[in-house]
């Protein structure tokens, strides 16, 4: 562990000690989770972002396919064999 010092508001500071005695915790560790759950929050994608994704998802599905159906399910059929087959171990 790291050892930090900041400066906050007393809004804050009365927050963080508040949260820590009802859950009956370390201030500190009511100031990590806090900051674990603002990273997480932090990591979903914008509306924006979103958006374009789907756009970029629905511009696929729009086009043409280039394989078979049965093309597929053969890839799809030999790769699921391959996964079973590679992850036993052979006798020595």
């Amino acid at each position: 562990m790291t050892k930090v010092t900041f400066t906050l508001d007393d809004d804050t500071v009365r927050s963080i000690r508040s949260l820590a005695e009802r859950r009956r915790k370390p201030q500190s560790l009511v100031v990590r989770e806090a900051v674990a759950a603002y990273a997480a929050q932090e990591e979903k994608l914008d509306d924006a972002e979103q958006a374009r994704r789907l756009r970029v998802l629905d511009d696929l599905a729009a086009k043409p396919r280039t394989r078979s159906q049965s093309d597929v399910d053969k890839e799809l059929r030999d790769i699921r064999l391959s996964r079973r087959v590679g992850w036993r171990r052979r006798p020595e």
